[in-house]
């Protein structure tokens, strides 16, 4: 898939106030400091369209950018960040909670997991979560750059084998760096077939 536009459209605090149109949504989710804005910027190739900063915990909101003009990629708030307070994490986990369970338009949630780290139990209970709940996702391993790829695809194998521990059949996965721009390739043209396969039944309804 070539990227020809990406644009910000809206941030909302509120999955109910999201962009009232049939075009498919690809959110991104993960830990704070996972890697999201990078990745997201590397996607488009629009080096500031999502925030990056060395704080962690930044997106607060549901940020949707439509990308092609034919469908949108949306940057939901990071989970398990602390520093939040509790009052914050709870308004925070309700929001993707209804925006992953009850938005229509969310196509697949793609969730970031730091390549570098031993299987985390926060993003193992998310991943669970989102299999009692049947939310349609995929995997992307972050920041490959950061060490060699025999220890990436090493931990990357770790992780899934834990993952086989509860799941018959696995989730699509990919290896990104957003450095090296490793993986773009394969999660556009996941985003394209998923798009084809939509169209040719017809599309989104409402």
């Amino acid at each position: 898939m070539e990227i020809t536009s990406a644009e910000f459209i809206i941030s909302n605090s509120r999955a109910d106030m999201c962009p009232d149109t049939n075009l498919p949504e690809y959110a991104f989710i993960g830990r704070s400091n996972v890697g999201k804005s990078s990745l997201i910027n590397m996607l488009t190739k629009q080096p500031k369209l999502a925030m990056t900063s060395s704080t962690p915990g930044k997106t607060l909101l549901i940020n949707h950018f439509l990308v092609n003009k034919s469908w949108y990629l949306v940057d939901l708030p990071g989970y398990g960040y602390a520093q939040r307070g509790k009052k914050m994490m709870d308004k925070i986990q309700k929001m993707i909670e209804y925006y992953v369970l009850e938005r229509k338009q969310m196509t697949c949630l793609f969730v970031l997991i730091d390549s570098r780290l031993e299987p985390q139990r926060i993003d193992l209970e998310f991943i669970e979560w989102l299999g009692e709940n049947g939310v349609p996702f995929a995997i992307i391993f972050t920041k490959a750059d950061k060490q060699t790829m025999a220890k990436t695809r090493k931990s990357v194998e770790r992780f899934m084998n834990k993952l086989q521990e509860q799941w018959e059949e696995l989730p699509p996965f990919f290896i990104s760096s957003s450095e090296k721009k490793t993986g773009r390739e394969e999660i556009l043209d996941y985003i394209e077939e998923v798009n084809k396969s939509i169209a040719s039944t017809g599309g989104m309804t409402d």
